[in-house]
């Protein structure tokens, strides 16, 4: 984890969610089913909002839903083309990894999702993809790390690109008989002081999920049509029933 999840709801309704405005400036792609990296996604971030003079207010946090995109490419990286290999930051390793450690102290979001993919190898090596999400149609928040980028020739006014990763934990519960790995999920409670824009030091808040979060989880079998991102639709999220007969891809990226 993590290499593919869903996103399907709208700005107007995770603001609501999260408590946040609707900072996507109509850039907000719809649904997406099936996200793979270097896909533009919804994130909460919580920032001091800048006068005129771009001065912060330290008596102000305003928190709001940005769009993002998957794969953290890190201030000094020569080519934005990095991001692609730095989707996932391990909480073992983020605060002192060159790449992830100025993000983890200074620049934290959320990524809504409705759930994440996995895939299970069985004993004849066939890779069954799961499913993995809230039972109650409720929304996933996980912990994230975010960065901005320009290259060197950039206009003053061009504005950056956005990009994020998601931190990872080992997986335990039921999600162990899937895969080893799996995203870092926060609760309600923990939101703000994951958010907090003052905060250089979170990692009290990267123990493993709560085992009620992970207990209300369903891991639900899906069908082999999510391996291609060519296929992306509310079927992606159908329970698998019958076997299938045609192979298709394991992972196909953009």
């Amino acid at each position: 984890m993590c290499g593919r999840f869903a996103t399907t709801r709208d700005p107007d309704s995770l603001a609501a969610e999260f408590d946040a405005v609707d900072g996507t400036e109509g850039l907000a792609g719809g649904a997406d089913y099936n996200v793979a990296p270097t896909k533009h996604v919804p994130a909460v971030v919580a920032r001091h909002p800048r006068d005129a003079e771009g001065e912060p207010d330290p008596d102000s946090v305003v928190r709001s839903v940005r769009m993002m995109r998957w794969g953290l490419v890190p201030m000094w990286a020569k080519d934005p083309s990095v991001g692609s290999r730095m989707i996932n930051a391990r909480v073992e390793s983020a605060a002192e990894k060159p790449a992830f450690r100025k993000a983890f102290a200074r620049r934290r979001c959320l990524i809504p999702a409705d759930g994440w993919y996995e895939w299970q190898v069985d004993g004849s090596g066939r890779k069954q993809p799961f499913f993995m999400t809230p039972e109650d149609g409720s929304v996933l928040a996980f912990a994230g790390l975010w960065e901005t980028w320009r290259p060197k020739e950039a206009a003053a006014d061009e504005p950056p690109m956005v990009t994020f990763a998601v931190l990872t934990t080992d997986s335990f519960g039921q999600l162990a008989d899937v895969h080893h790995r799996m995203p870092l999920m926060l609760a309600r409670h923990a939101w703000a002081a994951w958010l907090d824009p003052d905060s250089a030091d979170p990692s009290a808040l990267l123990a493993q999920p709560d085992e009620a979060l992970i207990a209300r989880l369903e891991l639900r079998p899906v069908a082999t049509k999510v391996n291609s991102v060519r296929n992306n639709g509310p079927e992606l999220l159908d329970r698998f029933v019958q076997e299938e007969t045609a192979e298709q891809p394991l992972f196909e990226l953009p």
